[in-house]
């Protein structure tokens, strides 16, 4: 890494800190085929200073376009974070998630696994019992096939906040952006639980997929990233298209001012009336 300006914040209890805002497991990563340009991005992740790289099993070619560069250069990935996740809910179904991607992103661990989008209580239920997949994200932390274990959500906030609160994770992400600070829930709830024990707190949907910056939102990437690093986050992560997306993450991480109250007020009162139609990826509310 050549930049290191960017902000770093603590990981919760885990004893170590990471950049204020991460590349997102969604954008140029969320593609098949594109390997050029994902590397281009990956790499200018890495240029700017950017020390948190996000991914998932789901998301497309992610796992393997960061295969196409850790294997090239340890020195570099010794140096980052890197999380990833899984989606099933049983053991044997998590730990084949985890070798496949070991295998595909060309590494012997991961920073950060994480139990990937939990929607209901019973999938909570289905996670924790014998067989479980909590069983699999134990026994890889036990033999150092990962570090850390987390939780995501974005579609109850009620259930994720369970989560938090009974099942022995270093981390959660959540969605952190004005739609949120309007509709409750995450930031109030979830958030709370989280900092009462020491977990760190990743933002996601800071930008809403884009969507917040549309002429009628009148919201910046900038201001989006900015408000969401106003809340006791670990990291902000960003899903980049080009590495001018890049360089717009980077230069918020590296933002020394922090968001005035009245900036982020304004921005929650823009985003008042469209609330309930922009908090899409909650399902129905």
């Amino acid at each position: 890494m050549t930049d290191s300006n960017i902000i770093r914040r603590k990981f919760g209890r885990t004893g170590i800190e990471v950049t204020c805002v991460g590349l997102g497991g969604e954008g140029i990563l969320r593609t098949f085929g594109q390997e050029k340009a994902a590397q281009m991005v990956i790499r200018e992740a890495i240029q700017q200073g950017i020390g948190y790289f996000d991914s998932a099993n789901a998301y497309a070619g992610s796992e393997g376009y960061y295969g196409l560069v850790w294997p090239e250069r340890p020195d570099i990935r010794a140096n980052i974070f890197q999380a990833s996740k899984s989606a099933q809910r049983n053991r044997s179904g998590a730990l084949q998630d985890l070798d496949n991607t070991l295998s595909t992103m060309g590494v012997d661990h991961i920073d950060l696994w994480q139990i990937h989008d939990i929607r209901t209580h019973r999938e909570i239920d289905a996670i924790s019992a014998p067989g479980g997949a909590l069983e699999a994200f134990l026994t890889a932390k036990s033999i150092g096939k990962i570090r850390f274990l987390g939780v995501t959500g974005h579609h109850d906030p009620e259930v994720l906040t369970r989560a938090v609160k009974e099942l022995p994770v270093d981390a959660v992400m959540i969605p952190v952006n004005p739609v949120e600070a309007v509709l409750g829930g995450f930031l109030d709830s979830t958030l709370p639980a989280a900092i009462e024990r020491g977990i760190a707190v990743i933002g996601m949907k800071v930008l809403g997929a884009a969507q917040y910056l549309s002429p009628r939102a009148g919201a910046t990437a900038e201001s989006l990233i900015r408000f969401a690093l106003t809340y006791p986050i670990s990291v902000a992560i960003v899903g980049c298209s080009s590495p001018q997306h890049v360089q717009s993450l980077a230069a918020a991480g590296k933002a020394t001012e922090p968001l005035s109250n009245q900036e982020r007020d304004d921005l929650i009162e823009m985003f008042q009336p469209y609330a309930k139609r922009l908090a899409y990826y909650r399902g129905v509310l």
